[in-house]
């Protein structure tokens, strides 16, 4: 049994990237980590507010030396972890993204969380010890890397902390579906009072439950808010969005930092939306039109649904 520990989230943007000759670029896990000498792809965890594109860059270019530039989302994935030796156990939303090298110089380094940069192939990926992420990003099996917990603790997908500032702040991933039917009408949801953008319209979806992974997230939520069953079609993209003072049912201004992966869903059987999550942060859900999706003014759409729908090209 894996011993009881404290449950932590974190949110984390990672590079894909690769050289004229195909090799991956991967770093090493050296002593200080918690699975020293595994590989994994150059990335790590989204600061408070930060963009997840800036993070990638970051990230890469303190772990390897190389300055890359972001070409574009390729997958969001999750998974726990759990690590004794520091009594936690880490629900990991990821982001990884095609990066391309700009410049730099390849670079070891000593006394950091990854000690060595490095080009492979997939054949030389495929006899390494890979993180199981990264193992997936590449098309390799995962082999049993990570120690997993039992079973996903209860934790809630927001946990607010004391800032630096004197507000409490939150960083929260989620999962939201730009869901269409046959005819083309979108499904999109009103935010209820008593909620940051309340009577805004917005899309269905919400916070990933702790082992979750977004895309059964958005299903999940889907039924809970709109009474529709839909299918997983693609990932768009993923937005990020800072609220700094944010007042909503929990009493106090909360400084929020949303990472949010929106998905292409279709609905092929549509029904009249019902709300079944009473007392939520949903009031209303209803199908729109393309004209009558165009005709809302920007002011009642929230910023992820405008950005999803912009992405999705139905605006």
């Amino acid at each position: 049994m894996t011993p009881a520990l404290e449950p932590i989230r974190r949110i984390a943007a990672y590079a894909i990237c690769t050289d004229s000759t195909d090799r991956v670029l991967l770093v090493r896990a050296s002593a200080r980590s918690g699975t020293p000498g595994v590989w994994s792809l150059p990335g790590g965890a989204i600061d408070h507010g930060e963009d997840p594109n800036h993070t990638v860059v970051r990230e890469t270019a303190a772990e390897t030396g190389l300055s890359v530039s972001v070409v574009g989302l390729r997958d969001v994935l999750a998974d726990m972890r759990s690590l004794p030796h520091r009594g936690v156990t880490i629900h990991t939303d990821r982001l990884l993204y095609q990066v391309s090298v700009r410049g730099g110089t390849l670079c070891d380094r000593i006394g950091q969380p990854t000690d060595l940069a490095r080009w492979h192939t997939v054949e030389e990926a495929a006899k390494l010890l890979l993180r199981p992420f990264t193992a997936r990003a590449l098309g390799l099996p995962s082999g049993p890397i990570d120690l997993r917990p039992d079973e996903a603790p209860e934790f809630p997908s927001f946990h607010a902390v004391p800032g630096p500032d004197g507000l409490h702040r939150a960083q929260r991933f989620a999962a939201y579906a730009v869901a269409t039917d046959p005819d083309g009408r979108v499904l999109l949801t009103r935010v209820a009072d008593g909620y940051p953008g309340a009577g805004c319209w917005h899309l269905p979806g919400g916070g990933t439950d702790y082992g979750e992974q977004p895309g059964a997230a958005l299903i999940r939520e889907l039924v809970e808010e709109t009474g529709q069953r839909g299918r997983l079609v693609e990932l768009i993209g993923v937005a990020s969005h800072r609220d700094a003072a944010s007042l909503g049912p929990e009493g106090y201004p909360i400084d929020w930092h949303g990472v949010r992966a929106f998905y292409r869903v279709v609905v092929d059987s549509p029904a009249t939306p019902t709300v079944s999550d009473v007392g939520g942060s949903t009031s209303e859900a209803r199908w729109f039109g393309r004209d009558e999706l165009e005709a809302l003014p920007a002011e009642r759409l929230t910023e992820v649904t405008a950005e999803a729908v912009q992405a999705a090209r139905l605006g």
